[in-house]
């Protein structure tokens, strides 16, 4: 499992949570109790501090950054959406990141709230807790949204996270294939022989008009 030490800073996972084998965390990055990392994300905790909160999932293809001045910290109970990118951000609890989002630095995204599929959040925004934003730039779609929808997707992957702990395991080859031989050339193919021509064409003669009746 790729996970790094960067000089004297170490991730710190929680044993209840669940990294995926193909994920990378490296650097100050710390992952909450039952919370779970899918294959390809990268967190990468190298200029500043990443925080993962409990039972939070962070899915495939995810990239979660930080720099010097803004920590990446997402809460407690979040969804976490596919190919999505986190820099320097806050994330408060029960919130859905939706796929392919980009939210950038200085951005606080309030408790409940969900940012929509392939949404760019602009640095400094706001999202309202309880809000929806959507478009690029983030615009503001709807307001008054309660957080207990998010429950059946977070508990999906709690579940999802446990099978995968206990159930995962990688296949290796079950033998090496070998080569059949070197393929070697038939031979050259020869003509069957010279076509002759068939000879010179003569007219058939010149056509005379029909007797008109």
């Amino acid at each position: 499992m790729p996970i790094y030490a960067l000089g004297d800073y170490e991730p710190e996972i929680h044993e209840t949570a669940f990294v995926h084998p193909d994920a990378v965390v490296i650097g100050r990055v710390r992952i909450g109790p039952e919370a779970s990392v899918w294959p390809c994300a990268v967190l990468r905790g190298d200029h500043g501090r990443i925080e993962v909160g409990a039972r939070t999932s962070v899915q495939d293809g995810t990239v979660v950054h930080c720099t010097h001045d803004w920590p990446t910290l997402i809460g407690a109970d979040c969804v976490v959406g596919h190919n999505a990118h986190l820099e320097g951000c806050v994330v408060a609890d029960t919130c859905l990141i939706g796929s392919g989002s980009v939210i950038l630095n200085g951005v606080k995204v309030g408790t409940g709230a969900i940012v929509a599929a392939s949404c760019l959040v602009p640095e400094g925004f706001e999202v309202p807790a309880g809000a929806l934003v959507a478009g690029v730039p983030a615009k503001i779609k709807k307001t008054g949204l309660t957080a207990d929808w998010v429950d059946g997707a977070v508990k999906t992957y709690i579940e999802s996270g446990r099978a995968y702990r206990t159930g995962l395991r990688r296949l290796e080859p079950r033998g090496r294939l070998e080569p059949r031989g070197r393929l070697e050339p038939r031979g050259r193919l020869e003509p069957r022989g010279r076509l002759e021509p068939l000879g010179r064409l003569e007219p058939l003669g010149r056509l005379e008009p029909r007797d008109r009746p």
